[in-house]
């Protein structure tokens, strides 16, 4: 499953989750999208999973038809460091998440 990392979270956090593949919003050509505009473009290039900081994105966007799943991280703050702890339940949470699902983790 396709990874994409929101503009808000490290690029150095995809170093950290092995056997993943991963972009950064940059790296996908999509930087400087909003939220919704965001996540369509997400979706027509084929990524199934969105990773975040943003916790106000569930209440910002209609997530109900998305084929896009989000994983929104919980964390002190969007630094790598506070990011690192995360990634064995990112991982995890990889393996089961489903289209159109939220999850917070942390």
């Amino acid at each position: 499953m396709k990874l994409l990392l929101d503009e808000c979270v490290p690029r150095k956090l995809k170093n950290h989750l092995p056997l993943v593949e991963c972009q950064t919003v940059p790296e996908a050509g999509l930087a400087g999208k909003k939220n919704g505009e965001l996540l369509s473009r997400a979706e027509e290039a084929g990524f199934g999973v969105f990773l975040t900081v943003d916790r106000g994105i569930e209440y910002e966007q209609n997530l109900q038809h998305r084929k896009i799943a989000i994983i929104v991280i919980l964390a002190t703050s969007s630094r790598l460091d506070d990011l690192l702890p995360h990634t064995p339940e990112i991982l995890k949470v990889l393996g089961s998440i489903q289209r159109g699902q939220l999850i917070k983790l942390g």
